[in-house]
């Protein structure tokens, strides 16, 4: 049943997806009707996967989102977060890899919404771009999302974070918001099958900027990895116990 469900979901999910691409083409007229398509196609998918499969997602700690330009560090370890961030981040804009940008029709969408993209063939200069692109973000008060290690983590792998969250909080002069998370525990990385349950994504105090960038980083890290291991206990799953 448990398979049965998950592929349900997944055909539905697509089917839900490739509809509101074609049929919100209208949007690309201007970025905040792209972003209110894809907060709009966050909240289907979050319906489908609590109806279809059993999965319903919890936000904490809302009240510790700041008005104004923030950089939104989050946890990666599934799908999932991509999905659900979006519902309750006015005006977000996500660092993704450019590549993402030459999708049919999909990467239309992410162009059109100006995402932050990172263009490695530019070797050195990447990050300089990078920054320029994130700094008009901040100037026009988004929410920049950034998973600081840079791609999904197995429940229990240990932590890589990037030196490129801290070279970006200190460049941007904004406040930090973390996100803890147990996706991974429901929806992971290379498994076919989706887990009935609540998982949970929190949202952290902010750390404010003006912190040194080598004091920035171990601080993030910890507040992070500290509140995702006791929601991945929380949720059943000992840290360890899961990597898919």
């Amino acid at each position: 049943m448990p398979l049965v469900r998950s592929i349900l979901f997944t055909v539905t999910f697509y089917l839900v997806t490739a509809a509101l691409l074609i049929g919100g083409l209208p949007t690309l007229a201007n970025r905040r009707s792209v972003v209110w398509l894809a907060q709009t196609w966050g909240r289907i998918t979050l319906k489908l996967l609590h109806a279809i499969v059993g999965l319903k997602v919890e936000f904490r700690g809302l009240e510790h989102r700041p008005a104004g330009a923030v950089l939104v560090a989050a946890k990666h370890q599934s799908a999932l977060e991509t999905v659900a961030l979006v519902t309750v981040l006015d005006d977000f804009s996500y660092i993704l890899k450019r590549e993402l940008m030459w999708l049919p029709l999909f990467g239309w969408y992410l162009a059109r919404s100006e995402m932050v993209a990172i263009d490695r063939s530019k070797g050195s200069r990447a990050l300089a771009l990078m920054n320029e692109e994130a700094a008009a973000a901040m100037a026009d008060g988004r929410r920049l999302i950034i998973f600081p290690e840079g791609t999904r983590r197995a429940v229990g792998a240990p932590p890589a974070y990037k030196y490129g969250v801290a070279h970006m909080y200190d460049r941007l002069g904004v406040p930090c918001l973390p996100v803890a998370l147990n996706t991974g525990v429901f929806w992971g990385r290379r498994r076919l099958t989706y887990r009935p349950g609540t998982a949970v994504i929190e949202f952290l105090p902010v750390i404010p900027p003006g912190l040194a960038r080598d004091a920035f980083l171990p601080e993030l890290q910890q507040r992070i990895e500290t509140a995702s291991d006791a929601l991945v206990r929380e949720a059943g799953a000992p840290r360890g116990a899961m990597r898919a």
